[in-house]
Formats: C-alpha cells, sequence, structure tokens
C-alpha cells in the first residue's frame, strides 16, 4: 500500500530507528562476545554480555510484529520516479530480506539459546518461554545457521545504509528524508 505522501508515519520512523539501534547495539554485542570474549578466559563477564546480547535482540521479535502490522495497515511514501524499474525491485526485494532477517534472527537466536538450555529474555523483565528443551543435535544446526544469517544481516544492514546515503548525497531525493522528517 503506497501513499501521496512523501514521508513514513511518526509511528513508522520510531519504530525504524529503534529498531535499527536495538539491532546494531544487539549485533554489536553478538560479535564482541563472540570474538573476543572465551569461557575459559572471561568467563562469568562472556555470559553477561551474552545475556545481555539476547536481553536487547529479543525484543526485536515483538517490534517486528508491530512493525508489519503498523506496515500494511499505514501506506509508505512511493520510491521516486526518477529509480528505474530495476531499482525499485532491488529495494523491494532488499527491504523483504531485511524483515526476513529482523524475524529469523531473534528466532535462531531462541532457538540456540533454548536448545543449549538457556532461557531467552526480554529486557531483563521476563522469560519467552522454551519452546524446546537441552537439544546438543538442534544446537549444532541452529548455532551455524544464528551466526551466517547474523553475517548476511548486518551486510544487508551496511548496504541499506548506504543505498540511503547513495540517495540522499547523490541523487539527492527525498528516501532518507522520508525516514527522518513528517508532514507538517
Amino acid at each position: 500500500m503506497t501513499s501521496t505522501s512523501q514521508y513514513y508515519t511518526r509511528t513508522a520512523q520510531m519504530l525504524h530507528w529503534l529498531m535499527a539501534v536495538i539491532f546494531i547495539a544487539a549485533w554489536l554485542i553478538g560479535f564482541y562476545s563472540g570474538n573476543f570474549l572465551s569461557y575459559d578466559i572471561d568467563g562469568s563477564f562472556k555470559g553477561q554480555v551474552i545475556t545481555l546480547h539476547k536481553n536487547i535482540a529479543t525484543t526485536i521479535i515483538f517490534l517486528i510484529l508491530i512493525r508489519l502490522f503498523w506496515r500494511y495497515t499505514h501506506p509508505v511514501p512511493q520510491l521516486p520516479d526518477t529509480m528505474s524499474p530495476s531499482m525499485k525491485v532491488l529495494a523491494h526485494l532488499g527491504h523483504l530480506a531485511l524483515y526476513l532477517m529482523l524475524l529469523a534472527l531473534p528466532i535462531t537466536g531462541c532457538l540456540f539459546s533454548w536448545s543449549a538450555g538457556h532461557p531467552a529474555p526480554v529486557l531483563y523483565l521476563f522469560e519467552i518461554p522454551h519452546l524446546v528443551q537441552d537439544n546438543p543435535e538442534l544446537l549444532a544446526i541452529v548455532k551455524p545457521i544464528h551466526i551466517y544469517l547474523s553475517w548476511f544481516a548486518g551486510f544487508l544492514v551496511i548496504g541499506h545504509i548506504a543505498a540511503a546515503l547513495k540517495h540522499h548525497f547523490i541523487d539527492k531525493d527525498n528516501i532518507l528524508r522520508s525516514m527522518t522528517r513528517h508532514e507538517k
């Protein structure tokens, strides 16, 4: 559903930027704990960092559901007429891939956590109920999937940022402003 407005709604903008901050923070914390910390050396500190990662990242499950509902019940700005049809298709595919990653990453993260016998906490307030029990066979599958998806999602986000900056500084169109400003 597209709109004649050149801006996203304030709610869509807030959800976008909140999720961007949460995703980037969770990604960086996950990268740090997975690549620079060791249970042999850092023990409980690594556990605390991973717990922080999970408490932040699990919020994406709830926010993406709200965002998807909002996205499909509220019109979005049209892409500029200066974009070629193939670029518009790529833009839509890129957004679809981002939405899929924002669903797949926290789901595989929860499966990773549960299959390792750990909880999936949300903002230190509650835990998502275990849908699977401690399961080393499942862990051997979901752990690498979660890691590979995180790399793919990281590259998607970098591409998304690069495309927004290209639109703003090179194409000088309204793409970036549509997510930072609103109707007066």
